[in-house]
């Protein structure tokens, strides 16, 4: 712990913010594209007058820290205020140490590579409880005084700085400043939904407790006992609820239809898995150091 903050999670933090300032300097500002929140704007002020992003980005988010630092808490104000600085710090090294690499020629490429990098960068601060500031402080601050919600707030502001972005844009950059953008909101929810993809099978029989128990013995995976009532029958019966890793999906199908082939059987995608046989071991120790 450094002032309360995890080692770790500044790490990553840093990482995520260099990152995300990679892709800003390399693929944004080279092939002109912009981008929602507090970032476009330091974009259209770059665009427009050749402000310094870095410089812009602290302006910007600075005086709101100090407006919404009650609302994010002191530990997720910390990780904000180093997240915010490191990605003005990333700006300026990037820009002063810059790789060429316009796409112009290929713009599809520019928005995949544009969304991916901004996608990762963002990701992965927010996945370790950083934020950078701008748009969210805003939008928690408008929810507590208008109750509005947060995602109406973010998506009204994003809107209008990318409308406000048309008058650098061409018509063309623009289509492909929307593809960027959707695909970083798509791979933000990746990395906070987890890379660890597994699968969660609900389970209902008339040999329940011999499917429980296979699973249990065979497979060294746990499984929930629900209860349940058929609407039709009116009969009481009992519901399984397991978690397995991908996979290990077909086997879990094979257990279960060797004990009964009747059985009936939904599986439902699980993006985040946390406890026992996943993220712990037997003795409740974390898997990763």
């Amino acid at each position: 712990m450094i002032f309360g903050l995890k080692v770790k999670n500044s790490l990553f933090i840093l990482l995520g913010a260099a990152i995300f300032a990679f892709g800003l300097v390399h693929f944004n500002m080279q092939n002109n594209l912009a981008e929602g929140g507090f970032t476009g704007i330091t974009l259209l002020l770059y665009f427009l007058f050749g402000f310094d992003p870095a410089i812009t980005n602290l302006a910007l988010n600075i005086p709101l820290f100090f407006i919404g630092w009650k609302l994010l808490g002191r530990q997720t104000f910390l990780y904000t205020v180093l997240g915010t600085v490191a990605v003005s710090m990333f700006l300026s090294i990037f820009q002063r140490y810059m790789i060429h690499m316009p796409l112009q020629h290929d713009m599809t490429l520019a928005a995949l590579f544009a969304g991916v990098f901004i996608g990762v960068g963002l990701g992965i601060i927010f996945r370790y409880g950083g934020t950078t500031g701008g748009v969210d402080i805003i939008a928690r601050l408008v929810y507590k005084y208008k109750s509005i919600s947060m995602g109406k707030t973010m998506f009204a502001f994003d809107a209008a700085v990318i409308t406000l972005s048309l008058l650098y844009l061409s018509y063309r950059e623009a289509m492909y400043t929307l593809v960027a953008v959707f695909i970083a909101a798509r791979v933000i929810d990746f990395m906070q939904e987890g890379g660890y993809a597994a699968k969660g099978a609900t389970i209902i029989s008339e040999q329940s407790e011999e499917i429980a128990n296979r699973i249990l013995t065979e497979m060294e995976r746990g499984v929930t006992v629900l209860k349940g009532r058929g609407s039709y029958t009116k009969r009481d019966r009992d519901v399984l609820y397991c978690v397995v890793a991908k996979n290990e999906l077909p086997r879990l199908k094979n257990v279960i239809m060797s004990v009964d082939p009747h059985a009936f059987v939904a599986v439902t995608d699980v993006h985040d898995v946390l406890g026992e046989g996943f993220t712990l071991d037997e003795q409740k120790r974390p898997l990763e150091q």
